[in-house]
């Protein structure tokens, strides 16, 4: 199916937006942060992580706005993408398709919106790499995350070897 995408410059359309990708942070426990299997990419839950900062803490619904939670998902993909970038060795053109984004949103019992919180991960994967970026996801509520962010993003892509 990824054969008939068009593949976008990546490193091009970041500068376009005026992004710059983060720091990879370093693990908070006793995982890796990406693995490299076959021509599969898969990066770990990455936070809303600033200069080794978390943006926001809490709950959506409670202590986060959702404008705010979607600011949150949209720097954990960032955060993503810094550790894609230094699993492939600086040359994220390797990426050919954003296959899978697993979102999870800390939220109160009422909060129902994680899809919407998650969409500020999927709505920037698919500007930055046009049809490749469109993917396969899942947005799940969870009673808490690491460290109290609002927010945690995981990522499976397909790459070139």
């Amino acid at each position: 199916m990824s054969g008939n995408l068009k593949s976008y410059d990546v490193e091009a359309r970041l500068r376009e937006l005026e992004i710059t990708l983060p720091q990879a942070a370093s693990p908070v426990a006793n995982y890796v942060p990406a693995v490299i299997t076959g021509n599969q990419l898969v990066v770990s839950g990455q936070l809303p992580l600033h200069e080794g900062v978390l943006l926001l803490k809490g709950k959506l619904g409670r202590d986060v706005t959702e404008e705010d939670g979607i600011a949150c998902a949209r720097a954990c993909f960032l955060n993503i993408l810094a550790q894609a970038k230094l699993a492939l060795g600086g040359d994220l053109s390797r990426i050919k398709r954003v296959v899978r984004l697993g979102g999870f949103v800390a939220g109160t019992p009422e909060f129902e919106n994680h899809a919407r919180i998650i969409n500020g991960a999927s709505d920037l994967a698919v500007d930055l790499f046009g049809e490749s970026g469109r993917h396969a996801r899942a947005a799940v509520g969870v009673a808490s995350l690491p460290l109290n962010a609002p927010v945690e993003v995981e990522a499976l892509f397909e790459v070139s070897k």
